[in-house]
Formats: structure tokens, C-alpha cells, sequence
């Protein structure tokens, strides 16, 4: 069974940029050697021999499955086994960071300082990906290798110019190989954007939103967005609504599903308002919100019609389809008191 998670806010254009283009952003060049510098990373250890701080325990169980609102049986009552995406939550080091933590090498912090010192001192994560082998239970003892998979060469995105640093870990439960999670992130000199006419927090002009990705799973979602109506998946041999949209039931197991529409009554569940960073297209600052509908289920979207700070817990919203460009139309959420004829607006 595998699990992906993809983030990528800036895909790469090319294979790297000449020098010119690294002295303008004010970084090493790619002449000077780094790449290979970079490359001799590769198969060099993270962590060896490393602990998870706790054993694999109910309580962790529970809580994980509160946050996430998953009621499986599966992870509750005496055969319970964790959630096969908790596989990392088992090694992580908590608030007291991982400085002194057993087997941990300088590996890391050694790259990271070659690549700060040649001008790639931005950073974001890209994507993960975990393969589950074995499932995890209360009292399982987990202990994990990890080490620097690969390095790629210069990369040009759309936030700039770096290296994309893929890292793997190897996760064992009493011995036994659980798991694997790659994690990979791009370590990267922000490009300089001047745009014309535009102040501070403008979006530049012409900039397009990152389209939507579809795939099999979500598409008569998107299909449902580009008709005006908001689809939720019901399961058909229990009857339980999911979003967002997955290939199976996460109550029952069940892999049959229709549809239901959502009547777009809404409140504010949480939300978090946006500053930086300024990516293009984007007004910061901005709200994004995690809706919960009449209906039960939650959903993430901005929050419009009021100013940002004036977002509130428990705010009472409604769905509207708002057009970004000739292509894009999203689902956003207007707050009640601001509320608008129901429909698609501009």
C-alpha cells in the first residue's frame, strides 16, 4: 500500500540555469562545483539507530483520530492497529527538537549549510511519499535508519532557483521493516519579482492560480465545481459522507460511493490567515479556512466578503463559485452577514 502527499508550489522548468541567470539572484553559480559537492551527499546517513521517543500507544492513536475526524473501527479496541499515515508521527522528537537525539548525524545540518552558504537559503517542502509493509501496534518499538537519497541538479521553478533534496527513512517495529517515507524538499534562491504597478501585497499581473490536480479519485469533484455544485461522496453500503473525495470508505471499508450536493450552508470551523509568503496570483493578506458544512463534513477554502481579521470562529458562511481566470472556477466560502444571490461571481 502506498501513500503520496504532493505540496509542490513551483514544478521545475529545466534542467538548471546557466551562470548568468545564478549571478543575477545573487548564488554560486553552478561552475563553481556545487553540484558535485552536492552529489557526494547521496547515500550519506541521517540518523542510524534511531528511537521513536514513545511506543506505538492508544492515547497517540486516539487523538490522531480525533484531529482527523476518522472513526475506522480498525484503530479502536483490543486488535486496534495505528493509522498507516501516523508511520512518521512514531519518529518525530516532539518540541524539544532532535538536536541530541541517539544516531543522529551532522549529515544534514552539513548540506544545508553548503547549500545556505552558496545563496539557496529559502526552503519548502515539496512532497512526500510513504509505503506501508507492515501495520503498527500498541507497544511496537519503532526504530528507524534515515539518510540522504539523492540531490538533484540545479533546478529553475517558479520560486527560484535550487536543489530538490530527497530524503529517506527506513521505519522498523521491533526489528521488522514497517514502512518507508521520502520526504523532499527544495532548497532554493527566491527569484527577484518586480512587477509594474503593483504595491506591496498586489498580486503580479497576469499571474495565473496553480491549477487543480485531477486525477481519478477527485474527478467528479472537479467535474461537480465546473457545473456550480459542490459534491460530497456518500457511501453506499454505509451511507457515511467524505470529503475530501477518497477511493474507499474510510468507516466501513467499502469501495461504492455516489454523490450528495452540498445545500452550501456552512461555519467557519478553524482558519488561518495568510501573510507570506507572496506567491504570485495571491493577495496576501488572506483567510483560508476549514469550512464545516450543514452537512458534516469539512472543506478548505478562502473566506471572503469581510477583511481577514475580522474571520471568526464559528462564523456562519455561504457557498459561492468565484471564476479566477477563463479556466479556473473554485468553491469559496462568503461570510453570512455579507452574503451574496447564490451563484458564480467574478
Amino acid at each position: 500500500m502506498n501513500g503520496r502527499g504532493a505540496g509542490d508550489t513551483g514544478p521545475a522548468t529545466g534542467g538548471g540555469a546557466g551562470s548568468e541567470g545564478a549571478a543575477r539572484e545573487g548564488v554560486a553559480p553552478d561552475g563553481d562545483g556545487l553540484s558535485a559537492r552536492l552529489k557526494e551527499y547521496e547515500g550519506r546517513a541521517a540518523t542510524a539507530g534511531g528511537v521513536g521517543r514513545d511506543p506505538v500507544n492508544a492515547p497517540m492513536i486516539r487523538h490522531w483520530c480525533e484531529a482527523m475526524g476518522d472513526t475506522n473501527p480498525a484503530y479502536t479496541g483490543p486488535d486496534a492497529i495505528a493509522p498507516p499515515t501516523m508511520l512518521q508521527a512514531w519518529t518525530m522528537s516532539g518540541l524539544s527538537g532532535h538536536a541530541d537525539r541517539p544516531g543522529r548525524s551532522t549529515t544534514y545540518d552539513e548540506l544545508f549549510a553548503l547549500l545556505d552558504g552558496a545563496g539557496y537559503t529559502s526552503i519548502v517542502a515539496t512532497d512526500c511519499e510513504q509505503e506501508y509493509l507492515r501495520p503498527l501496534r500498541p507497544g511496537d518499538e519503532v526504530t528507524f535508519d534515515s539518510m540522504i537519497e539523492s540531490v538533484s541538479g540545479r533546478k529553475t521553478t517558479k520560486l527560484g532557483t535550487g536543489y530538490f533534496v530527497t530524503t529517506r527513512m527506513d521505519i522498523r517495529a521491533c526489528g521488522e521493516l514497517a514502512g518507508t517515507h521520502r520526504f523532499r524538499i527544495l532548497k532554493y534562491a527566491p527569484a527577484r519579482r518586480t512587477p509594474k504597478n503593483a504595491g506591496p501585497g498586489t498580486a503580479e499581473p497576469g499571474a495565473r492560480r496553480p491549477r487543480p490536480v485531477v486525477n481519478r479519485d477527485n474527478a467528479g469533484f472537479w467535474e461537480g465545481v465546473g457545473a456550480r455544485r459542490l459534491l460530497i461522496q456518500r457511501c453506499t453500503a454505509c451511507g457515511t459522507l467524505r470529503f475530501p473525495w477518497l477511493p474507499g470508505c474510510g468507516a466501513c471499508g467499502g469501495p461504492d460511493w455516489d454523490t450528495v450536493e452540498s445545500g452550501g450552508e456552512g461555519t467557519v470551523y478553524s482558519y488561518v490567515v495568510m501573510h507570506h509568503p507572496p506567491f504570485p496570483a495571491f493577495d496576501p493578506p488572506y483567510a483560508v479556512a476549514l469550512v464545516e458544512l450543514a452537512e458534516g463534513v469539512r472543506i478548505v477554502s478562502n473566506v471572503v466578503g469581510v477583511p481577514c481579521d475580522e474571520v471568526r470562529i464559528g462564523m456562519p458562511v455561504r457557498l459561492e463559485f468565484r471564476r479566477y481566470d477563463e479556466e479556473l472556477v473554485l468553491p469559496v466560502f462568503r461570510a453570512a452577514a455579507a452574503a451574496a444571490v447564490p451563484g458564480e461571481v467574478s
